[in-house]
């Protein structure tokens, strides 16, 4: 892992702030707990950290780029580029050099086309001494993260929020329009949150210069007529995704697997035990995570099986090397974990025991292995989600995550039916929901002429990828990234995701069964119980315990005078779901349920904790 921190101001001598510097690098220390270096200039200033399982060669970023004793360049990554020995070539670089070093030959050779010769899971800035300007970029569908706060003489960046939050002059506000974001699980790409703070949207390079910003974007989905057959369309999937496991295992320490036992994971880590066969290493490394009370599984309208069982067929067919992690309920709701998963991911979620036990995880994990490879988003790559496959929520004028949402029983955004009625009547979060959905329809890439089943699929795999990603990515890499394991995802893969794009309904899903497509493209390599498993999502805990102890943390917020979030909080209805908690114990209604408490539980500990000011 890797992270990046740093401040342009044009007014300011920054050679005179290093505190300030040393304070913003200080706390991404989790992201690479292995090194650390800052260069201060006069009116710029860039800190790193890093891990020696970050892309390649010596990581002694940020490169410096020096002529006559005066620096000309300043460059910094996160993530990592996929084969930089082929922009070595295509720059003319005999030695082998950091990924930083080739992000900046690369701007210094394209200027600001530069991202378009970059490929991989990348970050990164530039600050050009000679025309003083900052650039900023980010890989075309974001894997890494990059958040900035614009200032009225320069701009502050940073990997994480908690960077730009260590600058003394940033104070933590959230207003109206940061509540609709954070309630509503829009995904609204550059959006921040806090007041003030932005993201560099997927796909995009900035430039400031004194005060002004420009945006050029270099990669974006296009509409293309498919021409491939079923069985072309099948062989070239596997072509594509084993090219992107290939790449996303790199040359460096071998990455493990996360695998679940589901068709997505298994996929990964049967791609991945083929190519490290073919390179005379392996067994491919896999962990799993799997609550106590797996034994007693009810099977529900969301999770249709247990992982274990699809788990052991996987390792048992690859001869993997496996491990795997068994949590309580009380792991998963300890205070403390709950604290570090704030913690690392800056802002409420309301996915609750999906992140603690994911954090968990990935601290598990990192004891055995620097990186690991995940099936995150082939759900909205091939259509695996529940509501693709629930002709209502198709249908339905909304983004499909909060439409699903309702038909479980919620009324307002995703996590928002515990907030103040009139706090609700407010923020509308459902109006602005609906403006999200609008805004995204009059973007779709569309085929002439293009009707029917095939369009609305089109465009709800567009919502898919350009919004659902902007709240899955962070999630995952977030969590990965406090534990300073890095997360690589091959079915993040722009050439994979644009071709799947233009595949018709008819041929993703040929057979009627979630994810065809992809389960053909691997048939040969997976035990017939795991091609044939039905959709069944991150497992989470059925212990009635973890609801009751969501009740325990409600009723102690509504008794604490000083809690933050209590005039923020729908009181009488706190209450109802205390007396009655059943609602919270498994399937659709208790996701949506425990999306509510987990965001209400969750606010007031971030306003709390992080100092956040509600501007209303």
């Amino acid at each position: 892992m890797s992270g990046i921190a740093g401040w342009i101001d044009y007014e300011r001598d920054l050679r005179r702030e290093r505190p300030t510097l040393v304070a913003m690098t200080a706390a991404l220390a989790q992201r690479g707990p292995e090194g650390e270096r800052l260069w201060v200039g006069e009116h710029a200033a860039v800190g790193t950290r890093w891990s020696a399982t970050t892309g390649h060669g010596p990581q002694d970023q940020p490169w410096v780029l020096q002529e006559d004793g005066r620096t000309v360049l300043t460059a910094a990554l996160t993530g990592l580029l996929f084969e930089p020995e082929l922009l070595r070539a295509e720059l003319g670089i005999d030695d082998r050099c950091t990924d930083a070093e080739l992000a900046g030959r690369a701007y210094l050779r394209w200027g600001e086309d530069f991202a378009r010769h970059l490929d991989g899971a990348f970050a990164v800035v530039v600050w050009d001494e000679r025309t003083g300007e900052l650039i900023a970029a980010r890989d075309r569908l974001g894997n890494q993260p990059l958040y900035y706060y614009p200032l009225g003489t320069g701009v502050l960046f940073g990997s994480e929020r908690k960077a730009i939050l260590a600058h003394p002059g940033i104070e933590a506000v959230i207003d109206a329009d940061g509540l609709r974001e954070l309630f509503s699980y829009a995904g609204t790409a550059g959006h921040g949150i806090l007041k003030g703070f932005k993201q560099v949207p997927p796909a995009h390079v900035l430039r400031w210069h004194r005060g002004r910003e420009r945006a050029l974007r270099y990669w974006e989905l296009t509409a293309e007529e498919h021409t491939d057959d079923q069985a072309e369309t099948i062989a070239h999937v596997r072509e594509l995704l084993g090219e992107s496991v290939r790449r996303n295992l790199g040359s460096g320490e071998v990455p493990g697997v996360l695998l679940s036992g589901g068709i997505d994971s298994s996929a990964v880590s049967a791609l991945a035990h083929q190519a490290l066969k073919e390179r005379g290493e392996g067994p491919v490394r896999t962990f799993t995570v799997s609550f106590g009370d797996a034994g007693d599984f009810k099977e529900d309208e969301i999770w249709g099986s247990p992982d274990a069982p699809f788990v052991q067929s996987v390792v048992r067919h690859l001869g993997a090397e496996h491990t795997d992690l068994v949590l309580d309920t009380a792991d998963i709701i300890d205070p403390a974990v709950r604290a570090a998963v704030l913690r690392a991911k800056d802002v409420p979620s309301p996915l609750g025991n999906m992140n603690t036990s994911l954090y968990l995880l990935t601290g598990a994990v990192r004891e055995h292995v620097g990186s690991v490879l995940s099936g995150e988003i082939a759900d909205a790559v091939f259509g695996g989600f529940a509501w693709v496959h629930n002709k209502a929520l198709v249908e339905a004028p909304s983004l499909p995550w909060v439409a699903m949402g309702h038909f479980g029983g919620g009324q307002h955004g995703l996590g928002g039916d515990l907030l103040e009625p009139g706090l609700l009547g407010k923020l509308d979060l459902n109006g602005y929901v609906g403006d999200a959905y609008a805004d995204s329809m009059a973007r779709v890439p569309r085929l002439d002429g293009e009707s029917g089943q095939d369009l609305r699929m089109r465009e709800i795999t567009y919502f898919h990828l350009t919004r659902w990603l902007e709240t899955l990515l962070s999630h995952d890499e977030s969590l990965g990234a406090v534990a300073g394991l890095g997360t690589r995802m091959p079915f993040c893969d722009w050439r994979l995701v644009q071709y799947a794009y233009n595949v018709p309904w008819h041929l993703k899903s040929f057979d009627g069964r979630e994810k065809s497509l992809l389960r053909a493209s691997v048939a040969d390599l997976l035990p017939e119980d795991v091609i044939n498993r039905a959709k069944s999502p991150y497992p989470v805990t059925q212990d009635p315990a973890y609801g009751h102890a969501l009740c325990t943390g409600m009723a102690e917020l509504l008794a604490d005078p000083t809690a933050p979030a209590a005039p923020l909080a729908d009181s009488a209805g706190v209450r109802a779901l205390i007396e009655d908690p059943s609602v919270l114990d498994s399937g659709m209604r208790a996701w949506v349920a425990r999306a509510n408490v987990e965001m209400l539980l969750g606010l007031n500990d971030w306003l709390r904790r992080y100092g956040v000011r509600v501007e209303l």
